[in-house]
């Protein structure tokens, strides 16, 4: 299976749809990616010193090549009336706009839905917040800060040690929430004529991941464990330590499981136990049955007991480090992985979305754009002299 689409890039679902973002971070971009991996020309519009996440060190290194491939740059300074005039003039001839910077600095520079929609009447315009409407709507939120109020943290440590997990959930679900309510304003705009503004927000995304267990309180009247120290609700479903210090996530999820598991070991005193007769049986003696099931896969390396389960069709998951998965086969054997190349001249893999349609994955059409990369033709394409276009969009880097 190939990371290209088997169609030209104008017969992708969005093709002919032109979106104006102004983003940065991973929301607004994770929102933009999706409509430009689909077809859709996304722009993204830059101040002349470019999307700080250009730049991040650490853990933000990776942003801005994940999250902003498929996209053009426009460098243009919105603090100064031509800026403001140019961008307006792409405004007009857009189907989409998309932001996630507070409101009220969108509106410093008249670019808020209710100054827009005046300009064009047919134009979605995609909110990416902090929190929706409300009480908590004037407070500075982050991904970390969500989890924190919203539950997840607390789901992920350990008691009394709350530990936001380990990538940017709330972030990249709340872009693609944003991006699926657009394509409803879309869906919507075919009868009406008419746009509209939508919004998507981290907190209230967080609280929508944090619903089955708010839902188990609500079933059983007893609040959630954090996952650590939950009471599974299988028997056989942990990670262990086996061999030289190896680990591995081995479960047997049903009754079926379990004989199956027992008779590929060869372990019938456990198979024959009346301890562990049904499922819930061995979730009541789950404690007794970890202990003992350690010592026995501790025999064990990670591959023999791989190659085990996997004969057995049991469930099973080597545990690995995300950078180990650059050349996972079956990534690379679907299609989940395609070439890319990173501004500065680096070729690399990169993570398409998981789906496909009909049968293809959504590939990369274009790189990450270098700041400003396509500035002068979009300005050309407004009206503006090859002059004007190169005084309007300077940049640091130039």
């Amino acid at each position: 299976m190939t990371t290209e689409t088997k169609d030209k890039p104008h017969h992708l679902p969005y093709a002919g749809l032109r979106m104006v973002e102004f983003t940065h971070m991973v929301m607004g971009p994770t929102c933009g990616m999706l409509f430009a991996d689909l077809g859709a020309e996304v722009i993204k519009v830059e101040p002349p010193k470019g999307d700080n996440t250009r730049h991040l060190l650490g853990s933000g290194a990776g942003f801005y090549p994940l999250f902003n491939r498929n996209k053009k740059s426009l460098t243009l300074d919105l603090k100064t009336a031509e800026g403001r005039e140019a961008v307006l003039k792409l405004i007009a001839t857009a189907d989409i706009v998309s932001h996630n910077f507070r409101p009220e600095t969108m509106a410093a520079q008249g670019l808020d839905y209710s100054s827009l929609k005046t300009l064009n009447p047919r134009l979605i315009y995609i909110a990416l917040k902090g929190f929706l409407p409300g009480p908590y709507d004037h407070r500075t939120a982050l991904d970390e800060v969500v989890q924190m109020m919203g539950g997840l943290a607390y789901m992920t440590g350990p008691v009394g040690q709350p530990l936001r997990a380990g990538s940017s959930v709330n972030d990249i679900m709340g872009g693609m929430f944003g991006a699926i309510a657009a394509m409803a304003a879309l869906a919507q705009r075919e009868k009406t004529g008419l746009g509209q503004e939508v919004q998507a927000a981290l907190y209230e995304n967080n609280i929508f991941l944090v619903a089955q267990h708010m839902m188990q309180f609500a079933v059983t009247g007893l609040p959630a464990d954090p996952m650590p120290n939950r009471i599974s609700a299988w028997g056989v479903y942990d990670v262990f330590t086996v061999k030289d210090g190896e680990q591995i996530f081995l479960s047997a999820v049903s009754d079926k499981q379990w004989l199956v598991l027992c008779n590929a070991f060869g372990w019938d005193d456990l198979k024959n136990d009346p301890l562990y007769g049904s499922n819930n049986d061995r979730v009541r003696e789950r404690p007794r049955l970890l202990a003992d099931l350690r010592q026995r896969f501790a025999r064990y390396s990670a591959q023999e007991l791989s190659s085990l389960f996997e004969k057995h069709g049991l469930p099973y998951a080597p545990i690995k480090k995300p950078h180990e998965l650059v050349d996972d086969p079956h990534l690379l054997a679907t299609g989940g992985l395609a070439p890319m190349t990173l501004p500065d001249g680096t070729q690399t893999n990169t993570v398409l979305f998981p789906f496909t349609l009909d049968g293809q994955r959504m590939g990369v059409r274009q790189q990450p754009p270098r700041l400003g990369e396509h500035s002068q033709e979009l300005l050309e394409s407004l009206g503006y002299s090859a002059q004007q276009a190169a005084q309007l969009s300077k940049t640091a880097t130039a």
